[in-house]
């Protein structure tokens, strides 16, 4: 019968159905103390080598933001290997996947540099407004130009790589070799002697 609702007759026509049905009966001496087993804990096991990804993600934030030595520091606080830090920076799992990103990895590591790409991006307009026709004319210009250069060479390091087919990094030279011909392409005549 199934589970549902239902009414006095077909619930006592149930219990007689089931009143058919041979009982097996169990001496009390065999019958034992309940016993309360523990489940195994939640989590990572001890000796799981498996990192959560919110833990990639901060190392791989780190090395890239604060570098390498931090990240290191904080991965060894946690028993994670150096090369799992550099996957974690390049946005994969792991040495064995280096060349595959994982895309929320990448993703965040590519949030917190552009944070930080921001900030020096202003810091670099207030500097380059800075120099005015007055000050170029005073001697202190050279450190107010070295903080432009300073900010503008954090803007490119933080700016995420340019990366797919259409990116061409230099001049790009294409070399066709010559097409040999074979014996068997060129008509042959038979001469006699």
């Amino acid at each position: 019968m199934p589970l549902g609702i239902v009414n006095d007759d077909e619930f006592e026509s149930e219990i007689k159905r089931d009143s058919n049905t041979p009982k097996v009966t169990i001496p009390s001496s065999d019958i034992k103390q309940a016993e309360v087993i523990d489940l195994p804990s939640k989590g990572r096991k001890e000796g799981d080598r498996q990192v959560p990804d919110s833990l990639r993600k901060i190392i791989g934030e780190t090395s890239e933001v604060n570098g390498r030595q931090e990240a290191l520091a904080l991965a060894k606080s946690f028993g994670i290997s150096p090369s799992s830090v550099s996957a974690y920076a390049n946005g994969a799992t792991s040495t064995a996947s280096y060349n595959e990103e994982q895309k929320g990895l990448r993703d965040h590591i590519n949030k917190a540099k552009e944070r930080i790409s921001k900030r020096a991006r202003t810091k670099l307009i207030l500097a380059l407004n800075e120099i005015t026709p007055e000050k170029l004319a005073a001697a202190k210009l050279g450190e107010v130009s070295a903080v432009a250069r300073n900010m503008s060479g954090i803007v490119k390091d933080m700016e995420p790589a340019a990366a797919g087919p259409g990116v061409l990094n230099g001049p790009q030279f294409l070399i066709y070799s010559p097409q040999f011909s074979k014996e068997e392409h060129f008509e042959t005549i038979v001469v006699k002697e």
